[in-house]
């Protein structure tokens, strides 16, 4: 169907990677991401894992009073990610323990996916898991969407790799350890849903990226990733109608700088940990 002058373009916003800690820091941070949301008239918000910092009830509680707008009017989508499963494990209710579910909105239609996994409540195991399984639900479910609208899938760990990002990332990988490695499975996924998707959006990774996959089949293919929202002090805005994006998608900035804090708060754990991790391989 031809898309018409006259019809009212829709607005998605794309977050992630809150890591709301209790702290006044990323209190201040959200308050501004959601100040910044309000003025840009969003009709709907994703936010792609980690909301919180330790998966504690209080962590989400405060994610619930900042996105109140959103959440109390049906306007908010969101998934877990690996900093939601420590602690309390907040993040394993988020989805009612399905690892595959759909969300239908006007004009939009998301495939949410959970990409953690138990071995997440390590606090430093914070790569993702994706099986063969899940794929194949995944698939199905985006067998049901509307051909008028636009269709995304959401999952928290990056699907293709990434350049690393810190010093523990790397010595990580020099290691051998999987805490930095793309989903085992993630190539697969957008294999199998190339064609029948128009973006695959995630989080994780605190930098953001964006990535042209080619028109696999009807529609073209398009990966972002959202890098940590409150350390940016920004989002993307996706507008679409009639099932297809308006335009490239824009970001949106907060009203307030940010106050970068997660790429750093635990290099000295995480040292720690690889060094022990080391030990152990060695000896």
């Amino acid at each position: 169907m031809p898309i018409s002058l006259n019809m009212p373009s829709l607005k998605l916003a794309h977050l992630s990677d809150l890591h709301l800690d209790m702290s006044r820091e990323s209190d201040a941070s959200a308050a501004s991401l959601v100040k910044a949301l309000a003025t840009q008239d969003v009709d709907h918000v994703v936010v792609t894992g980690d909301l919180t910092h330790r998966g504690s009830n209080a962590e989400f509680q405060r994610f619930r009073e900042h996105f109140a707008p959103w959440m109390d009017t049906g306007r908010l989508t969101f998934i877990p990610g690996n900093h939601d499963r420590p602690g309390e494990d907040v993040g394993s209710r988020f989805m009612e323990g399905r690892k595959v579910h759909t969300v239908e909105k006007a004009g939009l239609f998301m495939v949410c996916v959970d990409s953690t996994g138990d071995h997440n409540r390590n606090y430093f195991s914070s790569h993702g898991e994706l099986t063969e399984q899940v794929v194949e639900q995944v698939e199905v479910a985006l067998s049901a969407a509307p051909r008028q609208s636009l269709v995304a899938v959401l999952l928290h760990h990056h699907v293709l790799p990434l350049p690393l990002e810190s010093f523990p990332e790397w010595i990580a990988t020099k290691v051998g350890l999987p805490h930095a490695s793309e989903l085992a499975l993630g190539k697969k996924l957008l294999e199998r849903v190339g064609g029948k998707c128009d973006l695959v959006l995630h989080g994780h990774r605190h930098i953001p990226h964006e990535m042209d996959l080619g028109t696999p089949g009807e529609r073209q293919l398009r990966m972002f990733n959202s890098g940590s929202s409150t350390d940016l002090g920004r989002f993307r805005v996706f507008s679409h109608m009639a099932g297809r994006l308006v335009d490239e998608p824009t970001w949106c900035h907060a009203s307030e700088p940010a106050k970068p804090r997660t790429a750093v708060h635990n290099v000295r754990p995480a040292l720690q940990y690889l060094v022990g991790q080391l030990g152990m391989a060695l000896f």
